[in-house]
């Protein structure tokens, strides 16, 4: 599995640079963005682990960009940390009620950050190491790199593995092809969509042991998730 990806969005760069570097160090992947509208494009290819967005930005708000993502089927579980140089209540109440998770005040400590952001993913089950991951009858077994559906093993290729250890990290959450992509095959490494659907298929029928139901769904037009609801 990759890192988390965090998108941070502000627009002045020494703080975006601060930021990003810090994060970097601390074991995560960041993507850093300048403008709300930006953001959202980005989010379309990729979607993050994490948002950190500043309340004002050129031309989207903070305000604006936390709405949005909530708003959407595929970024509303998506934890938003908002900053801001503003600490009054009200401005604190506003972006928590716009859908923001977390909201820090401008001047603050990287190292304060980096526990925000690290319990933020806690929270969401993408950060901190766990051997095993389940989820109704399947074990990823991560230090082994072994899978098993209802006690019996299950042979995947390396490809499959990783398609399986990505979705078994949020069930239910639908996964796009183009997230799918970026985060299994990588983002220097040009692949075509379909491929995708071919890996699920493979997937799906190592998967099918004994009559077992099908436990990835796919979301017409949206992607793919493991789900007992198919």
């Amino acid at each position: 599995m990759g890192k988390p990806l965090i998108f941070i969005i502000e627009d002045e760069p020494p703080l975006a640079e601060m930021l990003s570097y810090n994060l970097e160090k601390a074991g995560l992947a960041v993507r850093v963005i300048s403008t709300g509208e930006e953001a959202l494009h980005w989010i379309e290819v990729e979607v993050p682990d994490l948002v950190i967005v500043d309340r004002m930005l050129p031309d989207l708000s903070g305000i604006q960009v936390c709405k949005t993502l909530r708003a959407r089927r595929e970024t509303r579980g998506i934890p938003i940390i908002m900053l801001t140089a503003r600490g009054e209540e009200n401005d604190r109440v506003l972006g928590l009620e716009s859908g923001a998770d977390d909201y820090v005040v401008k001047p603050y400590s990287p190292k304060e950050m980096i526990a925000r952001v690290q319990a933020q993913l806690r929270r969401i089950g993408s950060f901190g190491y766990k051997s095993l991951r389940e989820y109704a009858d399947i074990v990823v077994d991560l230090s082994e790199h072994k899978v098993t559906r209802a006690g019996k093993r299950i042979h995947l290729s390396p490809t499959c593995f990783r398609i399986l250890e990505f979705l078994i990290q949020r069930p239910g959450y639908v996964y796009s092809r183009e997230r799918l992509l970026n985060r299994v095959w990588g983002n220097d490494v040009y692949v075509e969509p379909r491929t995708v659907d071919v890996h699920i298929r493979r997937l799906r029928e190592a998967l099918h042991i004994d009559q077992k139901p099908n436990l990835i769904r796919t979301v017409r037009g949206a992607g793919y998730a493991l789900d007992q609801n198919d």
